[in-house]
């Protein structure tokens, strides 16, 4: 079996505020960016000797909070971003897969790709939009932003 990173989140929370329900198709996709998450990520605090890593994303004050925790739960430093650097491309990445989610029973296949399309390039922005904004605080791959940013989207509707 492989060794395991030390530089990986080993669990994630959203500190959600609010009882907003979420549609099952976000509430899907919010569940599946967690498994995934937890699946494979790298996740590098900058000046981090190591972890693996608690993650609390919250949102505090029109601002987006990565409470970062040691396994056994003792604080290991907090990053926090603006939101508003986020939140056009959310709520266009949310129009979006709405209308995607809308077309997929009874819109033909050519419509269903190219909102699909739209989605992942959406998506895609946001990924690297966080990727920019937390460097120099935490290093992470593609693949941990795109699964950060769909978490931060959900946050976004509750916040």
């Amino acid at each position: 079996m492989p060794e395991l990173s030390p530089f990986r989140l080993s669990s994630i929370a959203l500190e959600e505020r609010t009882n907003v329900r979420l549609t099952r198709e976000i509430e899907h996709e919010r569940e599946v960016a967690i498994y995934d998450l937890l699946e494979s990520n790298s996740f590098r605090p900058v000046g981090s000797p190591g972890g693996p890593y608690h993650l609390v994303l919250g949102i505090e004050d029109k601002r987006l909070v990565f409470e970062i925790r040691l396994a056994d739960g003792q604080a290991h430093g907090m990053v926090i971003l603006s939101r508003a650097t986020f939140r056009h491309l959310i709520r266009n990445y949310f129009e979006v897969c709405e209308s995607y989610f809308k077309a997929i029973p009874n819109q033909p296949s050519n419509r269903i790709e190219a909102l699909d399309m739209g989605r992942r390039s959406l998506h895609n922005e946001g990924a690297e939009l966080l990727h920019e904004r937390l460097k120099g605080k935490i290093e992470v791959d593609m693949d941990t932003a795109r699964r950060l940013f769909t978490l931060i989207c959900v946050l976004h509707l509750k916040g």
